[in-house]
């Protein structure tokens, strides 16, 4: 298990739940509460996440930061460091592994869609992914041979080369 993996899944519960203790996390995700405390302290320290407000005791409620950039696209620019580090990683070691795991299934498309299509696939891609979803919370539901295996998909508009910085987008 690597930190990064930790962290992913802290900041997704995070961005599911909204406040979450080391304790919470450790169910929720199935690692040792002493593995997400040092995560989230980690995060912390980095400026990702801060303590929520809480009366006192032991239990240290946490939350995504809150400041002036949304949060969503604080752990947005994370989870793509991340992503990228992870696919970079598998890129470099995926000779070692067994024969099964060394294929990806990677693959783009571009598709000319208005903004209301591309949520629509957006949510197409969710719904396709929701049979699985309980397994990260659920370890006992993972078949034997489940490995986490990243998922990403970005949809965004394609920009015309050389457009300058501040300049508007064409409208078609």
């Amino acid at each position: 298990m690597r930190a990064h993996e930790v962290r992913t899944a802290l900041l997704g519960l995070l961005a599911d739940v909204g406040t979450v203790t080391a304790t919470e996390a450790a169910g929720r995700l199935g690692y040792s509460s002493g593995l997400c405390s040092f995560h989230l302290r980690q995060l912390a320290r980095h400026g990702y996440i801060e303590e929520a407000p809480h009366r006192g005791g032991r239990a240290r409620p946490w939350r995504l930061r809150r400041g002036d950039e949304p949060a969503e696209e604080r752990f947005s620019d994370l989870a793509r460091g991340l992503e990228d580090e992870s696919w970079q990683r598998w890129l470099d070691q995926r000779a070692m592994l067994p024969r099964e795991w060394r294929r990806d299934e990677a693959f783009s498309a571009v598709a000319y869609l208005t903004p209301e299509e591309t949520g629509r696939v957006a949510e197409a891609i969710r719904r396709a992914l929701a049979p699985y979803r309980d397994r990260e919370h659920r370890p006992l539901a993972r078949p034997a041979d489940a490995r986490p295996v990243a998922l990403i998909a970005r949809l965004f508009p394609l920009l015309p080369h050389g457009m300058d910085e501040g300049e508007d987008p064409p409208s078609r």
